[in-house]
């Protein structure tokens, strides 16, 4: 008999030491989950924005950023911008549908209900849309954004948070 243990899933807090790694995790889930959306110029240029080590490094630090691990090691991450923005998810694409961008959207939810937000909004790719309307959020308007000479489609989703979940 072979017994297969099975990854164990956690959260922990981003530190200034995970953004190389955050980077790559990043290009990875850009390159290999987003292929049927976006043409190849697109994901480059989408990719080539954590290039400047320290620009991306800020942007996961300046707002409340977590971090999916299986046993430890990250495998996923999640921003919280300015209360409201989730600015930032992405998975990798080994660990893509085994609940660590459901498990990070959850705890960014949880924590903005209990700062008081109102709603949840995000700038959703083309490729993650199903999720998150399995999630609850609504498509509320359509952008065109220009990313190093391309043009890129995303969606801006919103979630309303229930008044009485806030209250807990």
């Amino acid at each position: 008999m072979i017994a297969h243990a099975e990854a164990k899933l956690a959260l922990r807090p981003f530190l200034p030491a995970d953004a190389p790694l955050l980077a790559e995790i990043f290009r990875a889930s850009i390159s290999e989950l987003t292929g049927d959306d976006y043409s190849a110029g697109q994901q480059e240029a989408w990719a080539a924005t954590a290039d400047d080590d320290a620009a991306f490094a800020a942007r996961l630090a300046g707002a409340v950023t977590l971090l999916g691990t299986f046993d430890g090691s990250p495998v996923g991450f999640a921003s919280l911008a300015g209360g409201e923005r989730l600015d930032m998810l992405y998975v990798h694409p080994a660990a893509a549908g085994q609940g660590v961008g459901a498990m990070l959207l959850d705890a960014l939810e949880r924590l903005a209900r209990s700062r008081g937000a109102a709603r949840l909004t995000a700038d959703v790719s083309d490729s993650a849309l199903d999720f998150f309307r399995r999630r609850g959020f609504s498509p509320r308007q359509r952008n065109s954004v220009p990313v190093g000479g391309e043009w890129l489609a995303n969606t801006t989703m919103e979630k309303q948070l229930a008044a009485k979940e806030r209250a807990q």
